[in-house]
Formats: C-alpha cells, sequence, structure tokens
C-alpha cells in the first residue's frame, strides 16, 4: 500500500479545526506567515522558489504555476492575478471545500502570487452557487482588511494590492479561463480563441493577466514556510506535492481527500480504509471517471494506475479537475452517458456551431434510444456527429486489456474550448466498452419487436 498515514496536510491541514475559517483561528495555526516570508524576499526569488517546487496547475490543465507566471510581462501596467474558483465539473468539489473550510488560506495564496508577479490587483472569481464559500472568503477578506494583512502598505511593508471578489452567475463555460475573463469584464462567458489571446499576453481588460485555480494558490502559503525542496520531496518524480481528489459515485466513504501525487493508485483510492472504503454493496467495478465527468472512462484494467498526469494521459484520459467517480456493476452506462450528455449540452455556450448544434443532436439522440425508439443506425449517427465535434482517434481508454491506447489528452477539437469534446467523452467510452447495453436499448424499439414477431 502507498497510502502514507504520515503525509503532509498541505492545504487540508486546517480542516478539522472549528474555527480555521477565522483570522484567529488561522493566525493561530500559523496563518499569513507565508506571506510575511515572501515579503522579506525579493519578488524574482518566489517566483523561484514556485518554479523549484513544481507546483502544477489543480484546474485540470496541470501546468507548472512558475512557468505561467515567467511568461507574465511584470513591467506592463497594470497587470492582475485573478483567481478561478468557478468549479463546474461534474463529481467535483474540492475547491469550494477549500473555500468553506480555509477561505485566509486562499487569500495568502494569492497575496504570494500577487507579490511574486507584482500584480496591481487580485480578482478572485467564486462560482455563483457556492453561497457559502462567497459568505465565508467575503468575511474573511474583511478580516484581512481590518488587519492590514490585504490593503494599502501591507504589514507595515510598501507594498499595496487590493481583492476584489466577484460572484459569477453559475455556468460551467467560465471554468474556462479566457471565459472567466469575459464574465469578469461583464460579457457573456464565452471563451475567446488562443492564440492571440492567452491570457498571460491579453487576459483582464486585454492587460497581462494570470489565472490561477484556487487549490493551486493554496498550495502557496505551505511551499513559502517548509520550503521548495520539501514540496517537490512529495509524491513522484514527474509529479510533485500532494492533490485533493474527490471521490465519488458508488463508494462506501464519498468525500474529498489529499493524496500524495504520483504514488497513490487508483485501486487504492476506491478500496482503502482511509479512503474511499470499497465500492457500495461490495460489488465489483464497472468503470470509473479519472477525472471530472469531461474525462474519458477507465475501467477494471486501470486500477493499479498511479495518480499521474504523465501515465494517465498517455493511457487516453486525464486526471483533469481530480474528480474520481465510481460506476459499479448495477450502473446503466447507456443512462450515465446520456445523463453526462444532457449537462454538457445544456451548458454549452452556443459560441461554436460543432458545440452549440452537436452537443443537443447527441443528447436527444440518446434520450430517443433510452425510451425505446432508436435504430440501428442511430450507432453511427452518435459516432458520426461524436467525430464532427472532436475528430478522431478521439482519446479514450483501451476497449479491452492490451490494445494500443488512444490518443492521448488535450483533445482534437472543432470549438474554441474543451466543452464540445467533453460531451463526446462519455459517448465514446461507453460505445466502445459497452456496445451490447445500447444494442439492447435498440431491441427494444416496438417497431424492431414487431419484425422479429413477423419474421
Amino acid at each position: 500500500m502507498t497510502v502514507r498515514s504520515d503525509l503532509p496536510k498541505i492545504v487540508s491541514g486546517r480542516w478539522d479545526i472549528a474555527d480555521a475559517h477565522t483570522l484567529d483561528g488561522y493566525l493561530r495555526t500559523g496563518g499569513y506567515e507565508g506571506l510575511r516570508r515572501a515579503l522579506a524576499m525579493q519578488p524574482a526569488e518566489v517566483v523561484d522558489i514556485v518554479t523549484g517546487a513544481t507546483v502544477q496547475g489543480r484546474g485540470g490543465a496541470g501546468f507548472p504555476a512558475g512557468n505561467k507566471w515567467h511568461f507574465l510581462d511584470t513591467a506592463a501596467f497594470p497587470h492582475w492575478i485573478v483567481v478561478n474558483g468557478d468549479e463546474s465539473e461534474p463529481g467535483t468539489h474540492k475547491d469550494r471545500t477549500l473555500m468553506e473550510r480555509d477561505p485566509h488560506q486562499l487569500i495568502e495564496g494569492s497575496l504570494i502570487a500577487a507579490y511574486a508577479c507584482k500584480a496591481s490587483q487580485v480578482f478572485l472569481y467564486v462560482r455563483g452557487e457556492m453561497a457559502f464559500a462567497q459568505e465565508r472568503i467575503a468575511a474573511a477578506l474583511n478580516e484581512a482588511y481590518a488587519n492590514n494583512y490585504v490593503g494599502k502598505n501591507i504589514l507595515g511593508t510598501d507594498w499595496s494590492v487590493d481583492i476584489t471578489l466577484h460572484w459569477g452567475a453559475g455556468a460551467y463555460i467560465v471554468g474556462d479561463e479566457t471565459a472567466l475573463l469575459e464574465s469578469l469584464e461583464g460579457k457573456r462567458g464565452m471563451p475567446r480563441p488562443k492564440p492571440p489571446y492567452f491570457p498571460a499576453v491579453m487576459g483582464l481588460y486585454m492587460n497581462p493577466t494570470i489565472v490561477n485555480n484556487v487549490e493551486t494558490l493554496s498550495n502557496l502559503p505551505w511551499i513559502m514556510v517548509n520550503g521548495a525542496e520539501a514540496f517537490a520531496a512529495i509524491g513522484s518524480v514527474k509529479s510533485n506535492g500532494t492533490r485533493l481528489i474527490a471521490v465519488s459515485g458508488h463508494v462506501k466513504q464519498p468525500g474529498t481527500y489529499e493524496v500524495e501525487c504520483g504514488v497513490v493508485t487508483f485501486r487504492e483510492v476506491f478500496y482503502d480504509p482511509s479512503l474511499g472504503g470499497g465500492i457500495r454493496d461490495d460489488n465489483d467495478l464497472k468503470a470509473f471517471i479519472p477525472g471530472g465527468g469531461s474525462a474519458p472512462w477507465f475501467f477494471e484494467e486501470h486500477l493499479d494506475m498511479p495518480l499521474d498526469p504523465t501515465v494517465v494521459g498517455p493511457a487516453g484520459s486525464m486526471l483533469g479537475s481530480g474528480a474520481i467517480v465510481a460506476m459499479d456493476s448495477t450502473t446503466d452506462m447507456v443512462k450515465a452517458c446520456w445523463r453526462l450528455v444532457k449537462f454538457y449540452a445544456r451548458e454549452s455556450c452556443g459560441k461554436c456551431t460543432p458545440c452549440r448544434e452537436g452537443t443537443s443532436w447527441l443528447e436527444l439522440i440518446l434520450e430517443r434510444i433510452i425510451k425505446g425508439h432508436g435504430r440501428p443506425e442511430d450507432i453511427g449517427l452518435l459516432l458520426d456527429i461524436g467525430d464532427n465535434i472532436s475528430p478522431g482517434p478521439f482519446p479514450g481508454p483501451n476497449v479491452t486489456p492490451g490494445e494500443p491506447a488512444y490518443a492521448p489528452f488535450p483533445y482534437k477539437k472543432t470549438t474554441i474550448c474543451d466543452l464540445g469534446p467533453s460531451v463526446v467523452s462519455p459517448l465514446m467510452s461507453a460505445l466502445r466498452r459497452f456496445p451490447d447495453e445500447f444494442d439492447a436499448y435498440i431491441a427494444r424499439n416496438p417497431r424492431k419487436l414487431i419484425e422479429v414477431a413477423s419474421a
């Protein structure tokens, strides 16, 4: 077993402390010490520490935060730090938990990033439905301003910065960093094409902008106190530190857990007593989603794979947002596929024609199949529409053990952002692995039954 009982809790260490969300509780447990240490350094030194720690982005793409900061033109004025708290991937709830239970940790991490990048201001964007997280962050910001951790001449230095809390309206697409910037500017949340709109060059109000995820920034206070080497010593060679995983679905102990990157396996996530605790009713595992609803599905032969993006990616899926969803042997895979497709069809912003039209078509065809009116040619139609949204070979797991993997993440796509391919992901996973379940639904078509009876 590789689940360490002595693993440092880098971002979840205060979750069991009742008043950890308050300034008193945060200071009592070492809060804002990382900021003090950062302010005693030059900004470039802080950037070097974060770069040396190799803090991979925890929002989905996994791009190292320090490397991203290097792309920023710090000489341009103004430039910003934007915190992406619009957690909307199906199955994901780690960032919400961080914002609710330890808001000062996020504020401190945001301040460290702002100091390192010489940012003019921080914008903290929180998903519209997360009312409790918004309240906790607002209260924490008030405390931080009142005690000189945010605002003018922070902690007696000549450095000043403000943090603006912004509430979203609730849209999946705003999880995309460019769509989030559009929303911050008061526009409809729609993604911008990249190039040219790379945020570090042309971001918020067309000024250079760094967009970091909530969990990513929450690592920074610990790193500033304990050092880059201590962080890099945790995890595997190519995947440092810890990460939060949101385990849900058919497990006995759903919840949010902090695990060692690149070491813990999916089998341990589901069956270790300190994590998932086993599959419900001791059923067999039929399939699982390794990185949120948009990730291609994995199966039993992938259970011993570590949570390492350099391993999961070439196998045809992604760790993404850290949401791991178990589906046991009783799961209707056609309905599971349809439910995810329906979500993405509803969340399409409509900017790209293949996504706007294709996602709704896929939803309607699957609904027709489930209601007993499916036709044999519907399978080919689903594949054809999916291929027009995300041209093949679509990234996905092996159909059977021993077969070569499909193309790894990132997706091929005819859309600006990844929402279009996200709707194809569960579809291709289900069609390739469980074609018999689709055939069984289609065989229930009254016309098919009449034809069989007539023959």
